[in-house]
């Protein structure tokens, strides 16, 4: 005897008609979709310093580093957005910086006067590029000793505009092949149509968190690739539990119409869908919370895409299925005359 009943998120018997809002689901994501290539082209994403360029300095103070008083001592230098990151030991810490203006150099021209006429001379000409990341450099140390004496610089390493442009291709590239590889998987376990409908379904998803990092403001670096990716298989293996329901009810119920078979294997399987996608999203709060700056924008993406990625799956992957023809996936007689031709005698 049970002490405590079983919690069932979806009850038993449930049939909720799905279906009957494909063409509202469809047109809606489509639109989402078609906003967030938008919001791509202007105002565009927030590119990190893996895909832009930038500096990355790494730094050890004489005691823990406490982020609340040093993020304020750094931001207050004007040289665009700082990332700090704790690494190894409390006391070391990896400060990130944007890659720096001409605007940087002209500044630290302007604090310090030449000390002989031929510095002098070579102030007037142009400021070049690796001026402007070795005056950020040295505005960030003299920062790190005012914050705390004895804070020692160990590292200090640029990100060049060509490493960024292949960190960038490669990322990308990351993305189209995942998706191809995806698309072999589900054509070999299942049929074509349920590979369409999966890929269409996750193209429509990653353009909604390219969307989003838009709108949040969130930097897109090495680590939102590896949210994307984590999104779409989190997403393929929802797609596939779905997908494999509607398989099995294909061979089951060989009379029954596609939409209404596709309406019951939602509904078999949606308390499996909701409970797994909770817990989840439950487990990924803390990181949201707790995580800090290196493990916040990431566990927010997360978040996202898990709803997006459950929503997609009934409502997106679902219809386009539907809208493939059922024609193509009824194969062998109805069951009625599958049972008959067992029965008959063997001549």
């Amino acid at each position: 005897m049970q002490l405590f009943p079983r919690l069932r998120l979806v009850p038993d018997g449930t049939q909720i008609q799905f279906m009957k809002g494909r063409y509202a689901g469809l047109i809606l994501s489509a639109v989402l979709s078609l906003l967030s290539v938008v919001l791509y082209f202007a105002p565009g994403l927030n590119y990190g310093i893996d895909f832009k360029g930038g500096i990355v300095i790494e730094a050890r103070a004489p005691g823990p580093v406490e982020f609340s008083t040093l993020r304020p001592a750094l931001s207050a230098l004007n040289l665009g957005q700082v990332g700090l990151q704790q690494f190894g030991s409390p006391q070391d810490v990896l400060i990130r910086l944007e890659r720096q203006r001409a605007d940087v150099a002209e500044r630290c021209r302007a604090k310090r006067p030449p000390a002989n006429e031929q510095e002098r001379q070579a102030r007037q000409r142009a400021v070049t590029e690796e001026e402007a990341q070795q005056c950020a450099v040295e505005e960030v140390r003299a920062s790190l000793e005012a914050y705390r004496s004895g804070t020692q610089v160990r590292r200090v390493e640029a990100v060049g505009g060509s490493v960024s442009r292949e960190l960038f291709v490669n990322g990308m590239m990351a993305l189209g092949f995942s998706l191809l590889a995806m698309l072999a998987y589900i054509w070999f376990r299942f049929e074509w149509q349920f590979g369409v409908g999966a890929v269409i379904t996750l193209l429509l998803d990653v353009t909604k968190v390219v969307g989003f990092y838009v709108l949040t403001g969130f930097q897109f670096n090495l680590t939102a690739i590896a949210a994307i990716l984590t999104i779409m298989g989190y997403s393929i293996n929802d797609k596939v539990v779905v997908y494999d329901r509607m398989r099995e009810n294909l061979r089951k119920y060989k009379t029954m119409s596609l939409r209404e078979l596709i309406d019951l294997s939602i509904n078999e399987t949606l308390s499996r869908t909701i409970g797994t996608s909770m817990a989840t999203f439950l487990a990924t709060i803390p990181l949201a919370l707790f995580g800090g700056e290196a493990l916040e924008e990431f566990a927010i993406t997360m978040l996202f895409g898990i709803v997006l990625a459950t929503s997609s799956s009934i409502f997106i992957a679902a219809p386009i299925l539907l809208f493939l023809g059922e024609d193509k996936l009824r194969r062998g007689p109805p069951a009625e005359d599958a049972q008959a031709a067992d029965a008959a005698p063997i001549p």
